[in-house]
C-alpha cells in the first residue's frame, strides 16, 4: 500500500464530498467508494503469495442547463484526488455534452443514520478460517498425489453517496470468494469449486475438499464422447453464469429497439410472455438474506437502464420472472415514464427457484437415464443478441451418468445454447444455494441458483481444454 493511499492520509470521505459541493456551481451527485482488499493465493499444496490493498474511488457527476434539457458530465479519480481540479473536469463534460436522454429530477434527500461514520476494513484475519483448514487439505492432498490450487479474497466496500438534492447515503458491503482446484498426479485429471461470500463464515474448506475429492475419482474412468445434444444436469454454479448473461441483457430500452431476446413486435417487449413452463421466479432484492446488498442506486455513469439522475433512488424487491412468465425489465425513471412502466434499476443479486421444491442435485442425477453432469461453464461469449445466444467450454469436469449414477468422466465441450431457450426446455429443478459463477461471478457475486435438468443441451463440439 502506496504512502498517498494511506488511510489516515487522505481526508474523510464525507470532507471530500462537502469540498465538491461546495466547488459546484449547480447541481451534482458525488460518489467516494472506499475499497478495502485482502487476498491469498496458493498452488501445489503450498501458499505463494498474500496481500492487503487499500483504495478510493471519487466520481462527480454535474448536471448542467443546456439547449433542449439537462446535460450530465463526469469526471472520476483515485487514491488522493484534486477535488477542486475533478469538479472542474465534471462540470466542463457536461457543459460539452448534449441534452442527457434519461434527465429527471433528482432524487429527493434521504440521509442515513450512518453517513458519518468512518469507512470499514477488511485484513488478512477475516481468511483467517480459511486458512487454518487449508494446511490439512494440503497435507492430504500430498498423500493422495493430488495438487491443489485456487486463492481466496475478501473486499469491504464502503460507498458514500451525496446529491444536491440532499441525499446522504452510506452503504458497507464485504464480497468475498474462494476457487480451489484439485489435479490428480500429472494433471490428466482436474476439478474445480467455487464459494461466494460476505464473510468467509458461511464457506467450509472441509465440505470443498469433499466436492473436490469425490469428483476427483468420478474420473478415475475415462470416456470419449462425440458432439451432440446430451441430456444434461447444469449445477448452480453453471446457472449462475448463464442467468448472469440474461440478466445482463434483460434492459428495457434495448428489448423496445428490437436487439435483444427480450424485444417483441412493433417496438415492444416480451413482458408478459411465459419463458418457461416450470412456475421459476427469477428475482433481486437488496434485503435478500444472505445476500444483501446496497438498497440504493449509486451509479456515476448512465446507460440504456440506469441513470446517474436516479443516484439515492431506494431499491426494492423486483420480480424478473414470476411463476415462468417475464414481468420486469430493467429501466431507469427517465425510460420507465416514456414507457408507462415501473422503474426497476439494476441490483447486485440474483435468485433462480422453483418454489416448493426440495430437491438437491443427487436427485437429479438419480431421475437421469443417461446424460452428462458438468462442473462449470468458462469463456462465455454472446453469438447472437437477439436470442441471448451464448456459446462457451465445459471445465474440469464432465460426468457421464448412467441408470441415475456418475459412472466416469468425458471429454469437455463447447457449447451453444441461449439461456431464455434453457428455462423454456427445464425439466427438473432443484433447491437454490448460494453460489459462485466461474466466468461472471466477479460481477455477480450474490446469487442463489438451482441446479436445473435439460434433455437437449447442445454440445456443438468436442474440446481439447482441461
Amino acid at each position: 500500500m502506496s504512502p498517498r493511499l494511506r488511510p489516515e492520509a487522505m481526508a474523510p470521505a464525507q470532507a471530500v464530498i462537502d469540498e465538491a459541493m461546495a466547488r459546484a456551481k449547480g447541481e451534482c451527485a458525488v460518489l467516494v467508494e472506499e475499497i478495502s482488499e485482502a487476498e491469498v493465493r496458493f498452488a501445489n499444496n503450498t501458499m505463494t503469495t498474500n496481500g492487503v490493498r487499500r483504495d478510493r474511488r471519487v466520481t462527480v457527476v454535474a448536471f448542467a442547463p443546456v439547449d433542449g434539457g439537462t446535460a450530465a458530465g463526469t469526471a472520476r479519480a483515485g487514491g488522493t484526488v484534486d477535488i477542486a481540479e475533478l469538479v472542474a473536469a465534471a462540470e466542463a463534460d457536461a457543459a460539452a455534452s448534449p441534452a442527457a436522454e434519461d434527465a429527471f429530477e433528482l432524487v429527493e434527500g434521504t440521509v442515513d443514520d450512518d453517513y458519518g461514520l468512518a469507512p470499514g476494513g477488511t485484513d488478512l484475519l477475516v481468511l483467517e478460517g480459511v486458512l487454518s483448514h487449508l494446511g490439512g487439505t494440503f497435507e492430504r492432498a500430498e498423500a493422495a498425489e493430488r495438487t491443489i490450487a485456487g486463492f481466496a479474497e475478501h473486499q469491504l466496500s464502503t460507498t458514500y453517496l451525496a446529491t444536491s438534492s440532499g441525499v446522504r447515503r452510506r452503504h458497507a458491503q464485504g464480497t468475498g470468494a474462494l476457487h480451489l482446484v484439485a489435479r490428480s498426479a500429472g494433471g490428466a485429471r482436474s476439478t474445480w469449486t467455487g464459494s461466494g461470500t460476505a464473510d468467509f463464515s458461511d464457506v467450509s474448506v472441509d465440505v470443498a475438499e469433499e466436492r473436490l475429492v469425490r469428483q476427483l475419482g468420478w474420473a478415475a474412468r475415462r470416456v470419449e464422447l462425440p458432439a451432440g445434444r446430451y441430456e444434461t444436469i447444469l449445477p448452480p454454479a453453471a446457472m449462475a453464469d448463464l442467468m448472469a448473461a440474461l440478466y445482463f441483457a434483460a434492459a428495457g430500452q434495448d428489448a423496445e429497439d428490437g436487439r435483444t431476446a427480450f424485444s417483441g413486435p412493433n417496438g415492444g417487449t416480451r413482458v408478459g410472455e411465459v419463458l418457461a413452463p416450470l412456475p421459476l421466479r427469477l428475482w433481486s432484492d437488496p434485503r435478500a438474506a444472505g445476500l444483501g446488498c446496497a438498497p440504493f442506486l449509486a451509479t456515476g455513469t448512465s446507460g440504456s437502464d440506469v441513470s446517474v439522475f436516479d443516484n439515492g433512488l431506494e431499491l426494492e424487491v423486483t420480480d424478473w420472472i414470476e411463476s415462468g412468465r417475464l414481468e420486469h425489465l430493467r429501466y431507469h425513471r427517465a425510460g420507465a415514464a416514456r414507457s408507462d412502466v415501473p422503474a426497476t434499476p439494476p441490483i447486485d443479486n440474483l435468485v433462480l427457484e422453483l418454489p416448493g421444491t426440495t430437491q438437491n442435485v443427487e436427485d437429479l442425477v438419480a431421475a437421469t437415464g443417461r446424460g452428462l453432469l458438468l462442473t462449470c461453464l468458462w469463456y462465455i461469449r454472446e453469438v447472437d443478441p437477439a436470442t441471448m445466444l451464448q456459446t462457451g467450454l465445459t471445465r474440469d469436469g464432465v460426468y457421464l451418468v448412467e441408470d441415475g449414477e456418475v459412472v466416469g468422466a468425458v471429454n469437455n465441450f463447447r457449447f451453444n445454447e441461449s439461456p431464455v431457450d434453457l428455462l423454456a426446455r427445464a425439466v427438473d429443478v432443484s433447491r437454490s444455494e448460494r453460489t459462485l459463477g466461474r466466468e461472471f461471478g466477479e460481477w455477480l457475486n450474490r446469487a442463489e441458483m438451482p441446479a436445473v435438468r435439460v434433455l437437449d443441451f447442445n454440445m456443438s463440439s468436442v474440446s481439447p481444454a482441461s
